[in-house]
């Protein structure tokens, strides 16, 4: 289907012999696929399948094919190229009638389809090689296919398989208000039944962000994106060595979030609101850099603070310090104490006294191994509350690390300059 066509090689039909299906039935009548049964797409089982499965949209299927003219002039063969084609059902990688038809077949089923130009290349073929209005014939062998990694990094965390198209191309942005069923399912067993917004494990945020309204998929969920690694769900009945977990979810429907520019101040300031909850949901739960997205997205609804007027900017500048403190303490938690001390600054840019920035800043210096300037943070804390007994300790460690430093510092320029004088008297040592 892609690549060069080639109009010398020879189509043997030997090639999809079913002579080891001879114990089956074949119809020998072609089927009417077409979506709206008006004869556009045929098929003709010429080797039956094994099993009752079939891909989905989002599989990556793996095919043999054949495609030939109606005056049986062949076009193309990947048999004859010696490679299996692969390629993502429902993508638009292929042509309209490979997409529905292929839904159709089984593993190691072959088939054949006679296609009319309206579902392959139409009024203007693919010239040089298939005419304008060309009816089309393919024979087409399915060995394999496999789910649709749906995560970012592509670590097969999350596959995905297509139970039901949904009804629009839209699908849900960041912050969208989504309606859905879903059943979490362990060993084939139900574990869970719809559950509630506190409840979603990380997977399941992710797949209904690519479904479309009426979806409905199944999900198979390594633990990174369920539970965690190494961390079961005793409510559940879910082991902490469990392998996977599957999901089961339907997208009823989604309202999606307007851009921040789309709204007027009040809206992003509640928006932002909802978004920082969201955030310390997933702290709370040790989800660090799901947290971390999410106290970015606060951000940037709050935007410029000068933005605001005299009365809507305090509260402005309480979210945005917020969301600054926020990111620190995430950054620290993954130890990213560039980025942690980078958002420090900013909120301290907010509130110059304010002892959590101080702190999460003495903090990240250490992470540093700046404790000169950590302490100077831990200090100013306990010039604005001189009971604040977490900083006292924090002056009395950092106090602790420089001395080590120092002594450390001495250490080796002592080696160093005995190394240079030991240089000098063999050099002086030599002229002798």
């Amino acid at each position: 289907m892609e690549g060069d066509f080639d109009r010398s090689s020879q189509y043997n039909s030997s090639k999809f012999s079913s002579d080891d299906n001879d114990d089956e039935t074949l119809d020998d009548k072609e089927i009417d696929i077409s979506p709206n049964k008006d004869g556009k797409l045929m098929k003709l089982i010429l080797k039956k399948g094994k099993g009752w499965e079939t891909p989905g949209n989002g599989d990556e299927v793996s095919v043999h094919y054949v495609g030939k003219l109606a005056d049986g002039t062949q076009f193309d063969s990947s048999r004859d190229r010696g490679e299996k084609f692969q390629f993502t059902l429902g993508a638009k990688q292929v042509i309209e009638g490979w997409d529905v038809g292929v839904k159709t077949m089984k593993r190691g089923e072959i088939s054949r389809f006679t296609i009319d130009s309206s579902l392959a290349y139409g009024e203007k073929g693919s010239p040089p090689v298939i005419p304008a209005n060309a009816t089309l014939i393919f024979d087409i062998e399915l060995f394999n296919w496999k789910l649709e990694d749906i995560t970012k990094k592509k670590d097969g965390g999350v596959l995905r398989k297509i139970l039901i198209d949904g009804t629009e191309w839209t699908t849900p942005n960041e912050g969208s208000t989504c309606t859905i069923e879903y059943t979490g399912l362990y060993n084939e067993k139900v574990f869970e039944t719809q559950g509630s917004e506190e409840n979603l494990v990380q997977a399941i945020e992710i797949a209904v962000q690519k479904m479309k309204k009426g979806e409905k998929c199944e999900i198979i969920v390594k633990p990174k994106y369920a539970f965690g690694e190494g961390i079961g769900c005793e409510k559940f009945g879910i082991p902490n060595d469990y392998e996977q977990v599957k999901y089961i979810i339907t997208l009823k429907s989604f309202e999606n979030l307007k851009e921040a520019d789309e709204m007027d101040n009040t809206k992003r300031i509640e928006q932002a609101i909802l978004i920082k909850n969201k955030g310390t949901k997933y702290f709370k739960e040790s989800k660090f850099k799901l947290a971390i997205k999410q106290y970015k997205q606060v951000l940037q609804f709050i935007g410029l603070l000068s933005n605001y007027d005299a009365e809507s900017k305090p509260k402005a500048e309480e979210i945005s310090l917020a969301g600054h403190l926020n990111l620190a303490m995430c950054f620290l938690k993954i130890e990213d104490f560039h980025l942690a001390k980078k958002h420090c600054d900013e909120a301290l840019e907010i509130d110059s006294r304010n002892e959590k920035g101080l702190f999460r800043r003495g903090l990240a210096y250490c992470g540093q191994n700046e404790f000169e300037l950590a302490k100077k943070d831990f200090l100013k804390i306990l010039e604005i509350d001189p009971n604040n007994n977490a900083a006292k300790s924090q002056v009395n460690n950092c106090t602790i690390k420089i001395k080590e430093h120092n002594q450390k510092e001495r250490i080796k320029y002592q080696n160093m300059f005995e190394k240079f004088a030991k240089q000098d008297r063999e050099k002086e040592s030599k002229k002798q």
